[in-house]
C-alpha cells in the first residue's frame, strides 16, 4: 500500500477511517471548490510523501516525466520566460497550467525556484536530483494552490490531525451535522 484515495465527506467517516487505515505521515485534499485532481471531499493518504504528490498529479497514470526541456538555453533567439530552467514534466496536469506555484510555468516546464531548491539540498543536476527538488518544492506551494497537507509535526510520526478534525467537527456543529 502506497497511496490510498478515499471519499470521506463527514468528521465520523474520516475518524473511522483513520482509525481502522491509519494513521498515515501525510494526507491531502481539496481546499477549495471545485477540487482540482480529486474528486469532491476526496482525500489521498500514504506514508510516502512522493509517492502521495505523485498520486495526486497522476504520475502514473499519465506516464509522466522528467526531462530535459527541448530547448537550448544558451539559444538566444529563442524567447522564453527568463525563469523556466532546463527541465521539464513531460504529460504535466493540464488542470495545473492555471495553478500559481513557483515551481513550474504551464505544460510542466520547471522554474529556477527548481534548480535553488536542488542547490540547497546539495543535489546532483540529474534527473533523480531534479525531482527530488521538484516535490519538495511543490510541498511548500500546495496550500497556495488550494489543497489542505497535512504531514506530521515536530515531534510526531504521522500527520498532524488534530487541530484539524477539531476544526471540522465545530464547522459541523454550527451546520447542525454533528
Amino acid at each position: 500500500m502506497t497511496c490510498i484515495r478515499k471519499i470521506l465527506p463527514n468528521l465520523k467517516d474520516f475518524k473511522a477511517f483513520w482509525k481502522k487505515e491509519g494513521p498515515f505521515k501525510f494526507a491531502l485534499t481539496a481546499n477549495e471548490y471545485p477540487p482540482v485532481l480529486l474528486e469532491p471531499e476526496e482525500w489521498i493518504f500514504s506514508n510516502d510523501k512522493i509517492a502521495l504528490l505523485k498520486e495526486l498529479m497522476q504520475f502514473s497514470k499519465s506516464k509522466m516525466a522528467f526531462v530535459k526541456a527541448p530547448f537550448n538555453p544558451a539559444n538566444k533567439a529563442i524567447l522564453r520566460p527568463s525563469k523556466i530552467c532546463e527541465w521539464k514534466i513531460n504529460h504535466f496536469p493540464q488542470e495545473w497550467n492555471s495553478m500559481v506555484c513557483d515551481a513550474f510555468v504551464p505544460e510542466g516546464h520547471l522554474t529556477h525556484a527548481v534548480m535553488e531548491e536542488l542547490g540547497a539540498q546539495g543535489g546532483k543536476e540529474d534527473k533523480a536530483g531534479v525531482e527530488a527538488a521538484f516535490f519538495a518544492r511543490l510541498e511548500h506551494q500546495l496550500e497556495t494552490m488550494g489543497y489542505l497537507w497535512l504531514c506530521p509535526g515536530e515531534n510526531s510520526k504521522f500527520a498532524a490531525v488534530n487541530a484539524y478534525l477539531k476544526e471540522w467537527e465545530q464547522d459541523e456543529t454550527e451546520a447542525g451535522l454533528f
